[in-house]
């Protein structure tokens, strides 16, 4: 869930193959195992870098200090999923420290280059583009309106008192707390990713 996070560790925008990198790393979550090889070669080392961060985050234990938090406030067995969008609400605020790009730059570029690999989405993906793009998820995750919509959105589909629609509440009330936790792991994730990706260019 955690859309901005994955596509800004996609690598140096001048990179060979960037753009399919990101695609890979933006439409992970709808690749099985099993259909990894149906893909380009450089989509497929998006994608495993997307599975290397989610392992990363899973078992950061500055994530884990954050999702026991959520759980307690009431998120449950999604706490995970609320830790992730958080992470993107944080990054958007926080966007400068950790891309030379601003925000305002970044995000027009990426939804240009997605729709132009739309045709490689999975139909999922293909679905969700211009709701992302037209309502501009990206930049509003830095707002807690933004934040409340996809947690709203995401309740929808899952069980009944998931507490997701409500987590923007535990947001704004621990917001400090929250923002600590981002800004001591997104440094480390960062250098993950770049680690990732050199070991997947090597082969």
């Amino acid at each position: 869930m955690n859309f901005l996070a994955h596509l800004l560790l996609s690598g140096p925008a001048d990179a060979p193959d960037y753009a399919h990198i990101v695609l890979g790393n933006f439409v992970a979550d709808a690749v099985p195992g099993q259909q990894l090889a149906a893909y380009p070669p450089a989509v497929q080392t998006g994608i495993r870098l997307h599975r290397a961060l989610d392992t990363f985050t899973d078992a950061h234990p500055v994530v884990r200090r954050g999702t026991a938090r959520l759980r307690a406030a009431g998120a449950g067995k999604y706490a995970g999923v609320v830790s992730d969008v958080f992470l993107d609400h944080f990054l958007a605020r926080h966007f400068d420290q950790f891309s030379a790009e601003p925000l305002a730059a970044f995000v027009p570029r990426i939804y240009r280059q997605l729709t132009a690999l739309e045709p490689l989405m999975p139909p999922r993906f293909q679905h969700l583009l211009p709701y992302l793009t037209r309502q501009d998820w990206l930049t509003n995750y830095a707002h807690f309106e933004g934040i409340a919509r996809t947690l709203a959105g995401l309740a929808r589909r899952a069980h009944p008192g998931s507490g997701m629609d409500t987590a923007v509440a535990e947001l704004q009330a621990n917001h400090p707390a929250y923002e600590a936790d981002f800004l001591e792991f997104f440094p480390a994730a960062q250098q993950h990713s770049q680690l990732v990706l050199a070991q997947l260019s090597a082969g």
